[in-house]
């Protein structure tokens, strides 16, 4: 199921999607993704331009290779897609990253066409287990805009604990933005059974 992390490239199979490191050729998947107002509205960050979803794809695999590795920026890619153009085409992303040795910051996002289809439910669950099997984290946070009602529903569902509101935590798309902090523990995970 998970190539080891300190190994090289990480491959990650859930239910509906796999999660593969990013290359240069996702460059169309990134754009549909960072490049999308209805998309980056529920972000950290203000929707990037053609030149800057370039640039910030270059970072990604660039730190993809960096060792130890603190950050996983991985390219969600549906398993089974309905339009056969999807196969191994990124429709969405999850970004872990190592805030200590123990504990990691959570975040993810589903190009706008492929919404409503499960995949980010999917790859969360998927990443979970790897950073409470594979990476042996303790601790996992999750910062959730408020008006993020698909996103809220998520972390809920998945079992992660509210712990409050981060006022003015993002300033995004010309405003600042309150995020509501989520959390879940090692203990209170329940990996994925295997498919």
């Amino acid at each position: 199921m998970t190539t080891r992390h300190d190994e090289g490239p990480v491959a990650l199979s859930g239910r509906t999607v796999r999660l593969r490191e990013f290359t240069l050729a996702d460059l169309d998947g990134v754009r549909r993704i960072v490049g999308d107002d209805r998309v980056t509205h529920f972000l950290s960050f203000t929707t990037r331009n053609d030149e800057q979803a370039r640039e910030l794809l270059h970072t990604i695999v660039e730190r993809s290779r960096e060792r130890p590795r603190s950050e996983y920026y991985l390219a969600i890619t549906p398993r089974e897609p309905a339009d056969t153009a999807d196969h191994d085409r990124a429709v969405g992303f999850t970004r872990l990253r190592r805030t200590n040795e123990h504990s990691g910051r959570l975040v993810y996002a589903v190009a706008y066409a492929h919404q409503g289809r499960g995949y980010a439910g999917d790859a969360v669950r998927t990443v979970l287990d790897f950073a409470f099997g594979t990476l042996g984290l303790h601790r996992v946070t999750a910062a959730v805009g408020p008006d993020n009602r698909a996103g809220l529903a998520l972390v809920k569902r998945l079992g992660f604990t509210r712990e409050g509101v981060l006022r003015d935590h993002v300033h995004t798309n010309g405003a600042w933005r309150d995020s509501v902090l989520f959390s879940m523990l090692a203990p209170e995970w329940s990996p994925t059974p295997e498919a």
